[in-house]
């Protein structure tokens, strides 16, 4: 699992409907209007009710200026790959380096052979594809001469070259299946898979196999862009991108830094969709920026040190090993009737450690007993605590791993083994049971907040900016007690440090983490609710 380092890409993911084509090509221009980067629409040749993808892609480059068009995928049986080659070379010319290729074995068979087309098998097919791959790039190339080829599926003697694109035209495969994923490893710029058909906790084991491929023919993985066709519902409750706006961003955000997806494109026909997933395009760019600059910078702490960045939050104090907390600051949403109840402060404190003066922390502005919030405006808020609960409860689960391995009920090299390849989790955005795994997941979310949260709480009101500013500074230290989690895990394997090291590091983040989302609940869910800020 890891971030490839690409370049985000944002795009659509249309339905060419012949009795809707003016819309469809609206809907193109909307895609370019909002800011997105990539139109793409499927092609299934032996389907009437659809139009010609090549010829509305066409029609689509015509009508916009700047956003790429590609099939998503091409049918491969049924276009021959030295037309295909020519037909994206010659839209590529013509649009100026707009064009890129989606292409596909052929999922439909039955329909191909009903069309004329070659009735292959599965195996077949592939083998038909990474063919066709050669064939293409090879017609691509303006030097050499006449191609020649003596395939199973193609046979090519004397073909001309040309005409070659007006750019490195890259090659997505669409693939699920080993030898697929093994093909595009081997031969393709990027995998092109779709949510439905993939779901978020499949796509390391899938990335994995095209990792491998990849080393094994002497390319660099990261060569091969991931892309991933996505759905879901802005209205939705639970689940994969099913909320407003801020559970995408999070969502895709985490996809970025931790399976390597880089190009996002939405199913949808719906333009309101449409505009709310270039909001959600922002956000993850915002977002993802401030992850990579983080991990870039990211200099581990030791194991219960206090953090450097903790100086300027106030003293650090050695008492016992378990105190009780300075009592929080009155908030007037907590002692009001405000419908979203921040989540009460710890009552002990496990570490010896104090990394900040909590009663230095400032206050936002007083709750107007007045005010009254619709449920919608309630909901950011709540949402607020509900990601922060999971945050909650899998620290929990930490402190049972650690109590595991000093029990003797698992061995340090199984949990590091654990950390280092399954990478377990309960569901899809709470990252599982393990230090490595979750220590991501907290710094993630912090760099949301960051990158895209607390800049528009600023500007929507500048009495929150201390309480901001405050929040940040905590970030830092959290994330150097996240770091100080991690360097005590490697040193109970290796033999420098002991369990009670890594207990330590544990009781430090319990005490932070639960301060600091604590008083982030209190001063923000009211200020999300009246400023309708997500």
């Amino acid at each position: 699992m890891m971030d490839y380092g690409h370049e985000l890409v944002f795009g659509t993911f249309l339905t060419p409907v012949v009795e809707q084509a003016e819309r469809v090509v609206a809907l193109a221009q909307v895609t370019e209007q909002v800011g997105l980067d990539l139109v793409t629409v499927q092609d299934h040749p032996y389907q009437p009710r659809l139009m010609d993808a090549w010829t509305l892609l066409t029609v689509i480059a015509s009508h916009t200026q700047s956003v790429k068009v590609a099939t998503n995928v091409a049918n491969l049986p049924l276009r021959h790959p030295v037309v295909l080659a020519r037909s994206v070379a010659g839209l590529d010319l013509l649009t100026g380096g707009r064009v890129e290729l989606g292409l596909g074995a052929g999922g439909f068979r039955e329909a191909i052979a009903a069309n004329g087309g070659p009735q292959l098998t599965a195996g077949q097919s592939i083998t038909a594809l990474e063919e066709a791959v050669g064939i293409i790039r090879e017609v691509w190339k303006p030097e050499g001469g006449g191609i020649r080829l003596a395939g199973e599926h193609y046979s090519l003697s004397g073909a001309k070259r040309g005409p070659a694109p007006a750019h490195d035209v890259e090659i997505w495969l669409g693939a699920y299946k080993p030898r697929m994923l093994a093909l595009t490893g081997r031969s393709a710029d990027g995998w092109l898979p779709s949510s439905a058909y993939a779901g978020p906790d499949e796509l390391a084991a899938m990335n994995k196999i095209i990792d491998e491929a990849a080393v094994a023919a002497g390319r660099e993985p990261s060569t091969v862009r991931r892309l991933y066709n996505v759905s879901g519902r802005f209205d939705g409750r639970s689940g994969f991108l099913q909320g407003p706006e801020e559970v995408w961003i999070e969502q895709l955000t985490e996809l970025t830094l931790t399976e390597g997806m880089s190009t996002y494109i939405l199913a949808s026909d719906d333009p309101d969709d449409i505009r709310r997933f270039a909001e959600v395009a922002a956000g993850v760019r915002e977002a993802v920026a401030a992850g990579r600059a983080t991990a870039a910078s990211a200099v581990p702490a030791a194991a219960g040190s206090v953090p450097a960045d903790a100086a300027s939050l106030g003293p650090a104090s050695s008492d016992s090993s378990v105190v009780a907390f300075a009592a929080a600051v009155p908030t007037s949403a907590r002692e009001s009737n405000f419908p979203v109840v921040p989540t009460p402060p710890p009552t002990v404190r496990r570490s010896s450690v104090v990394p900040w003066d909590e009663s230095a922390r400032p206050t936002g502005p007083a709750l107007d007993p007045d005010r009254t919030y619709t449920p919608h405006q309630l909901a950011s808020g709540r949402h607020l605590i509900q990601v922060h609960d999971h945050l909650r409860s899998e620290l929990e689960q930490i402190r049972d791993l650690v109590e595991q391995v000093a029990a003797g009920s698992l061995e340090v090299g199984q949990a590091r083994s654990h950390i280092n390849t399954m990478t377990m989790r309960q569901n899809n955005w709470t990252l599982g049971v393990y230090c490595e795994s979750y220590c991501r997941l907290v710094t993630t979310h912090h760099s949301i907040e960051d990158a895209s949260l607390f800049p528009r709480l600023r500007r929507a009101d500048s009495r929150l900016t201390p309480v901001v500013d405050r929040l940040q500074e905590e970030h830092l230290v959290i994330h150097d007690v996240l770091e100080g989690i991690d360097k005590a895990l490697v040193g109970l394997v290796d033999g420098s440090a002991t369990i009670n090291a890594l207990r330590e590091a544990v009781d430090l983040l319990d005490d932070t983490l639960l301060s600091h989302l604590s008083y982030e609940e209190r001063e923000l869910v009211e200020p999300l609710a009246r400023l309708g800020v997500s």
